[in-house]
């Protein structure tokens, strides 16, 4: 089956790689956003899936908008155009980041067909795996639908279903869900091409949306519960990141950890710091959590251990975390 590939961001790499391995599969080109700047020398690099088209040897089209209006509009159309004619019935779409317009719905014969990371209809959106572990499901999955007017709103033609670990974090459930869903996406296209795949309508109850992610969604609230914010950190590793302030200084959260109930420690305010021997506990609305590494203004990540031993004076006039997130540095 001849088809071509849409996404940009290193999941989406990693499913592009599945589908070419797969012999079945014929990868004639592959859609995706413009180079950007990234890191902090903020240089100007493909997306992932730029990256692993080059070394599949694969045509690269990096369009920032297939909508009509686009400057590149003309040159979308014409291409697909030329693909449909060179016999390519399905676009395979991961991630891409950005929309398809209703006129090219139908420039292939199957359409466009969409790995999402969740099971639909729940979490419709940009950041399905954040919404899922930061609102504490314990099930989340993969779904295979093909594209259509409106957010994530398509027909279902296959789903797997996929646990969330009590400590798994984004990035981590993004690999799981990748290995899971990139098999599955390719035999739907299979499907489609011989005739028997099922597309179901997907119901109307139980929707829920997941807007994209943004560094200020990321900053710790310190007065909500531990359990919140020890899944909202998950939910935010490792893009952006989840952090805090103290005394105007901005630090990055790497890791907490749940409290034993019966380990001895004082009252903690939300956001005050307390360091034992060999760990740094952190003050939130209910219990505290520990606080198992960070990463101090202009520094690399640590351990929280490590780094209370070089703040003694810090620690010892009082340093705290900044409990809301209204005190966020503008």
């Amino acid at each position: 089956m001849k088809i071509l590939f849409a996404g940009t961001p290193e999941p989406a790499a990693a499913a592009l790689r599945t589908l070419a391995a797969d012999p079945r599969l014929e990868i004639l080109g592959v859609l995706t956003q413009p180079d950007a700047r990234t890191g902090r020398g903020r240089k100007t690099r493909p997306s992932a899936v730029a990256q692993a088209a080059a070394e599949l040897g694969l045509p690269v089209h990096k369009w920032s908008s297939l909508a009509p209006s686009a400057p590149e509009a003309e040159e979308v159309r014409r291409h697909l155009r030329d693909y449909a004619e060179q016999g390519v019935h399905a676009v395979a779409v991961v991630a891409y980041g950005t929309l398809i317009p209703a006129d090219l719905l139908g420039a292939v014969e199957h359409g466009w067909i969409n790995l999402h990371f969740s099971l639909l209809p729940r979490w419709r959106g940009a950041a399905p795996v954040q919404a899922a572990i930061a609102a504490g499901d314990e099930t989340t999955g993969a779904s295979i639908f093909r594209i259509a007017r409106g957010l994530d709103t398509g027909d279902v033609l296959a789903s797997a279903p996929a646990p969330i670990g009590s400590e798994v974090t984004a990035g981590e459930l993004l690999e799981e869900l990748t290995e899971l869903g990139a098999p599955l996406l390719a035999q739907a296209l299979l499907a489609l091409e011989e005739g028997t795949a099922t597309l179901r309508p997907q119901p109307k109850e139980g929707a829920t949306h997941a807007p994209k992610i943004t560094a200020a969604d990321a900053q710790i609230d310190w007065s909500r519960p531990a359990e919140t914010i020890h899944r909202r950190c998950r939910a935010h590793t490792p893009a952006p990141g989840a952090w805090t302030l103290a005394d105007q200084e901005r630090f990055k959260i790497g890791a907490l950890a749940p409290v034993d109930p019966q380990a001895q420690l004082p009252a903690l305010q939300p956001g005050q710091v307390h360091a034992a021997k060999n760990a740094v506990y952190v003050g939130t609305g209910s219990d505290p959590l520990e606080l198992l590494s960070l990463q101090p203004p202009a520094k690399k990540m640590m351990n929280a251990a490590d780094w209370a031993r070089g703040q003694q004076a810090r620690l010892a006039a009082g340093l705290r975390f900044a409990a809301a997130p209204e005190q966020e540095e503008n």
